[in-house]
């Protein structure tokens, strides 16, 4: 059987208040903070990561076309085709 938790969280119990929101430039500073934490690929390493993604979608788009190929293939000759 499902209980009901709508409007409630599990780890608070439904008495007690809700924390107060942060504010807009409370955010902006923490995701800034955030983005200081992040180590950026420099130019080599942006240039191997985007050959590899560009070789890995050449493939898949060669495997997906050849295999819509068989298949078109495959329909045509099962139904008759023009």
């Amino acid at each position: 059987m499902a209980i009901d938790t709508r409007g409630e969280t599990a780890d608070k119990p439904s008495g007690e208040k809700k924390t107060k929101r942060t504010s807009p430039a409370l955010f902006y500073r923490q995701v800034i903070a955030e983005l200081r934490k992040v180590i950026w690929p420099n130019r080599k390493d942006l240039l191997s990561y985007t050959t590899i993604v560009l070789v890995f979608v050449l493939i898949m788009v060669g495997i997906v076309s050849a295999l819509d190929a068989v298949l078109t293939e495959g329909v045509l000759r099962v139904f008759g085709g023009a």
